[in-house]
């Protein structure tokens, strides 16, 4: 049932009054956080249609019954003309980019569908976008891998280094890359204000991806198995995908009134509130009640950074933006999410419910 709280009070951001009626091309919304995004911009009023490939089953997409609530068409990102297609026809004024081979592990595998898809993927959307007059902000969503990884301590800024030791890493890279090289040589000067996310490592609801921790998790404590973690000592920028989300809608009300803020931007918690993998997992089980017997995998393991920081401050100064959530709440939320719906809760209120509790606690913008 949706939340008791009281409702966010009025102007806090994300704004509803901007984005009701406003068409908006959702790539990637059969997935984790685009299935997410598409229940909030329905939420907000939005005319939404997603782009995507059919989603791998179990997914939030098909629990929650998006489908029912936005324009679904199923097209490749590496087909060119199925994408200029859905771009003529949903005449997006606002377009948020998050369809990509998203797993570290499945890069290593097929390392040219994955270059395939997230870098001439971008390339495709973003020539489908030439030209047409209507739209006016386009996010492309990366991640917080694209930094070349000095494996230091500090934080990493929006403007240090690209890089990718793996192919998932590079690809998304290249796509900053292709994205910045679309916005200096042709959208800018059309309009479009073009700008590219960098989020945190995401948990939440509804999550079932493969090689994903809190999946991970969620299956050996219902299964009351022990879990394989594959780098323990890992330290990642933690965040529920709500908060993330709330970055790329505030983002996109900025760039729809001030196209000078085109650029890159990265979202994710203080610096000192990234955890390490140990943590999370112990935590986690905390909160679900059980203990949980950890096993490092024999063998050896693909290379990951052993520790990862975001400085985002540009987005909490410039955009007023701010996680409503920390990691102890983001774990509770995401906890609290699963066990209901093992209990047979719908996913779309459980949802729903937890979109309005985390605008609720969000704060008003003050950028």
């Amino acid at each position: 049932m949706v939340s008791d709280r009281p409702l966010p009070a009025p102007g806090a951001n994300p704004d509803a009054s901007f984005w009701r009626g406003k068409r908006v091309l959702l790539t990637g919304h059969t997935g984790f956080k685009g299935a997410w995004l598409a229940l909030w911009l329905e939420r907000l009023g939005a005319d939404v249609t997603g782009l995507a490939l059919a989603p791998v089953e179990p997914s939030l997409y098909a629990l929650a019954g998006v489908d029912a609530k936005i324009k679904s068409r199923l097209v490749d990102l590496r087909d060119a003309a199925g994408v200029a297609r859905v771009v003529a026809e949903a005449r997006p004024e606002v377009v948020v980019h998050l369809a990509a081979q998203a797993l570290v592990r499945a890069s290593y595998r097929e390392p040219l569908a994955t270059f395939a898809t997230n870098t001439m993927g971008t390339a495709h959307l973003l020539e489908a976008l030439r030209g047409r007059s209507d739209v006016r902000v386009a996010i492309v969503v990366t991640t917080d891998k694209v930094y070349r990884n000095r494996e230091w301590v500090y934080p990493y800024r929006e403007d240090d280094a690209l890089g990718g030791h793996d192919p998932y890493s590079a690809s998304k890279a290249a796509a900053e890359l292709v994205a910045a090289s679309y916005r200096h040589a042709f959208l800018e000067a059309q309009g479009v204000a073009l700008a590219t996310a960098r989020a945190g490592n995401v948990i939440g609801g509804g999550d079932w991806s493969e090689d994903r921790l809190i999946p991970d998790l969620v299956a050996a404590l219902r299964a009351l198995r022990p879990v394989e973690i594959r780098y323990p000592d890992a330290v990642r920028p933690w965040q529920h995908v709500l908060c993330s989300l709330d970055g790329y809608l505030r983002l996109a009300e900025r760039l729809c009134a001030d196209p000078t803020a085109a650029g890159a931007w990265n979202f994710g918690p203080t610096p000192e509130e990234a955890r390490p993998v140990s943590w999370v997992v112990d935590r986690f089980a905390a909160m679900w009640g059980a203990e949980l017997l950890r096993l490092e995998p024999k063998g050896e393991q693909p290379r990951e950074a052993p520790v990862l920081r975001l400085d985002a401050s540009r987005a909490r100064e410039a955009l007023g933006w701010r996680p409503a959530w920390d990691i102890e709440d983001a774990l509770s939320a995401t906890a609290s999410w699963y066990r209901a719906h093992a209990d047979g809760d719908d996913a779309c209120e459980l949802s729903l419910a937890q979109i309005h509790d985390y605008r609720a606690a969000s704060p008003a913008p003050t950028g």
